[in-house]
Parts: C-alpha cells; sequence; structure tokens
C-alpha cells in the first residue's frame, strides 16, 4: 500500500467574500506543482458561498463535474434547459462533454450554502452533455459506504464516463470502515467529513485527505463518530 497524506490546513484557501473555499489540489490563484490531482482527480474544492450570492453564468468541456451539498440550497442552471436545486444529501453529477455552461446560486438570503465541487477527468472527451441528480439518506450510509457515484456502464443512477466510483459513509465510534476497491488497478482518495479515523498509522481528523493505492482494500478504525467521502479513481 502507498499513501500521501493532506492535512486540512495544508489546502490552498481562497477568501472572495462572498465566496470561500479551501482547495486540495492547485485551482484557480493556488497553485502547488506537487498537488495537481490524484490520478484521474483533479479538484475538489470545499466552497461555502454567501447568502443570495453564487457563480454567474460560466463554461466547462470535457469533465465529469459532482456537485456535493453539506448544507443550504444552491440552484443550478445550465444551457440544457435545467434549473433545478441541490440541498443536503443529494448528490449532483454533470457531464460537460462537447460543452455546457452553467450557474449556481446560493437559493437562500438568509444563511450560506456549502458544498463539495469534485472534477474528474473522463475517459472518454466530446461527449454528450448530461444532468442527473439523486437523494441519498444518511439512514443509507450508516456503518457502510453506499456507493453514490459509478462509472457510465454501471447500473447506478449517477454515472460518469470513467471508470470511478464515489461512496460515502457515516460511522460510529469504535466501528472498522472497510473498503474493497472495485478495480485494484484504481486508487482511492479519502476526504474525512467529520470526525476522527485512522488508517494505518496515520490519524486523520475533520477535513484531512489521503490518497491510496497499490492495494486492494482499506480497513480505518473510527476513533469519532465519522462521515467519510471515498473516491476511487483511476491512477492514469
Amino acid at each position: 500500500m502507498k499513501t500521501i497524506f493532506h492535512a486540512a490546513t495544508s489546502r490552498g484557501y481562497a477568501d472572495h467574500g462572498w465566496l470561500k473555499s479551501h482547495h486540495t489540489f492547485s485551482f484557480a490563484n493556488y497553485y502547488d506543482p506537487s498537488r495537481m490531482h490524484f490520478g484521474m482527480l483533479r479538484v475538489l474544492n470545499d466552497d461555502f458561498v454567501a447568502a443570495g450570492m453564487g457563480f454567474g453564468t460560466h463554461p466547462h468541456s470535457n469533465m465529469e463535474i459532482i456537485s456535493i451539498p453539506l448544507s443550504g440550497d444552491l440552484e443550478h442552471m445550465d444551457s440544457m434547459g435545467h434549473k433545478m436545486t441541490i440541498r443536503q444529501n443529494d448528490v449532483q453529477v454533470m457531464s460537460a462533454g462537447t460543452g455546457v455552461t452553467h450557474s449556481e446560486y446560493n437559493k437562500n438570503a438568509d444563511k450560506e450554502v456549502r458544498f463539495l465541487q469534485i472534477w474528474i477527468i473522463p475517459d472518454t472527451k466530446n461527449v454528450a452533455p448530461r444532468y442527473m441528480q439523486k437523494t441519498f439518506s444518511d439512514a443509507e450510509k450508516e456503518n457502510t459506504f453506499l456507493t453514490l457515484v459509478g462509472p457510465d456502464n454501471s447500473e447506478l443512477d449517477l454515472r460518469i464516463h470513467q471508470h470511478a466510483w464515489i461512496s460515502s459513509g457515516i460511522f460510529d465510534a469504535g466501528s472498522t470502515a472497510e473498503y474493497a476497491l472495485k478495480d485494484a488497478k484504481n486508487g482511492v482518495y479519502l476526504f474525512l467529513l467529520n470526525g476522527k479515523i485512522s488508517l494505518g498509522d496515520q490519524v486523520l481528523t475533520s477535513r484531512d485527505g489521503m490518497g491510496i493505492w497499490d492495494c486492494d482494500k482499506l480497513e480505518m478504525k473510527v476513533l469519532e463518530k465519522a462521515e467519510i467521502l471515498l473516491l476511487e479513481i483511476p491512477m492514469n
């Protein structure tokens, strides 16, 4: 097993007033040549958007974009004709493909919205743009890893153009969180949303990240109740 640890405090940070964002990998004005990506995972941003504010219409192409709200309500509009609201427990997937424009705004005037923005490099370029959204309950994630997103050839409701899976679990203190890779040639990027766990000799606390590869199974000890996000992705 090979690993790389990214402490929460080592992430890039941008404060635009209306937007506060922590960048696990190089993004916008944050540049670290040693942290450009982990395999096909290109972006993992932890964003706070102020009440009533948001991202104006902007373009994307040839990228798989996943948004996971952690609190609040985010309104999405795009050039495919969608006008949707995504909330806590929702997962949104957009395949930008040949090109799409979209905007994202905090729907509420009285509270911030917090969400994860994830970009995964696709295995096929210039596909037709596509939008998917689904709600998952916390109960489905209790002491197990629930698969949220999978490859395009899977039977999951949320799919991306990459041989990759995104899973989430909420584990009680004292339990063991186990994850068997769906493809041992892949790697896994672990992002700890909250709590405290250990993997091997490494202890992780809230917002720490860890890349793991050259293994077929992960076993994590849950030291304090924890919510864990796993991104299993090709390494090249």
